[in-house]
């Protein structure tokens, strides 16, 4: 793999976790995803005070929130000063008893996420939901609206979350880097790099559950990334729209004009 080694380096601000540029990867016709223009993360809703200074930094224009109605009811973000907040609700049409949408209850009632979550390395509400973030009405409109904005350059810089930003927000980044040109290695790598730099983050949540009679082993399918989530994701879109391309094309309905400004902006 020829990515450079700064590629996916933790930005290091403790109270957003998995938070990171995507930028800096190169693509197969010898441009580079341009760095300081789209940023991801875990929800904003945890933003301690010493590390406002530093989010604020970033001089992030547009927040792009994927989570529930429930999720940002639950912990609304603390926005950084100066951004717009675009609520994008990935998972509205879903079952509301799927995994992602119910991440809060789940860390907490260890009853709930071993019938959930089973004790396997994957899991199957996860599998489903990556497929889901593909065809899903609420997921199509929702990743429409937020490539097509990414294609204005007044959106941007831009920070891309959900609840844990690994979800979600991976498939938005995965599948944004892949049609930029980025390789499938390339992603699958940006991707992978949530399980270094989020479950670090969990440690107290894996106490928790330990002492409420959970075995934590069973949430790292969940707090963690998996290789066959993605390519669960991936399958769907070369079943339905033959690759990437088609995707953003036909699946997303994104005008060519408007796939043509989002290369410009993102690429160097």
């Amino acid at each position: 793999m020829s990515t450079p080694s700064k590629v996916g380096a933790s930005i290091p601000i403790a109270s957003v976790p998995n938070l990171r540029d995507i930028g800096g990867y190169p693509t197969a016709d010898g441009a580079t995803v341009r760095t300081g223009v789209v940023y991801r993360s875990t929800d904003l809703g945890r933003v301690a005070d010493g590390d406002v200074a530093a989010l604020e930094a970033l001089a992030i224009t547009t927040v792009f929130d994927l989570r529930t109605e429930a999720e940002r009811a639950l912990l609304p973000d603390r926005i950084p000063a100066g951004a717009n907040e675009v609520v994008l609700d990935v998972l509205a049409d879903t079952d509301p008893s799927a995994a992602p949408a119910m991440m809060q209850q789940i860390l907490t009632d260890p009853e709930l996420a071993e019938r959930l979550l089973g004790t396997g390395d994957t899991n199957d509400y996860l599998l489903k939901s990556y497929g889901d973030f593909v065809t899903l009405p609420s997921a199509v409109a929702s990743y429409r609206s937020l490539f097509t904005d990414l294609a204005r350059a007044q959106s941007t810089p831009a920070l891309i979350h959900c609840t844990t930003g690994k979800d979600r927000t991976g498939w938005a980044s995965a599948s944004l880097l892949m049609f930029l040109g980025v390789s499938e290695e390339d992603a699958f790598a940006d991707y992978l790099l949530t399980n270094e730099q989020l479950l670090p983050a969990f440690e107290p949540v894996f106490d928790k559950f330990r002492a409420a009679g959970g075995n934590p082993d069973i949430l790292l399918p969940i707090l963690g990334v998996r290789r066959a989530y993605l390519e669960a994701a991936i399958e769907q879109v070369r079943s339905g729209f033959g690759d990437v391309e088609g995707y953003f094309a036909n699946g997303l309905g994104i005008s060519a004009a408007d796939r043509d400004a989002l290369r410009a902006n993102l690429l160097t």
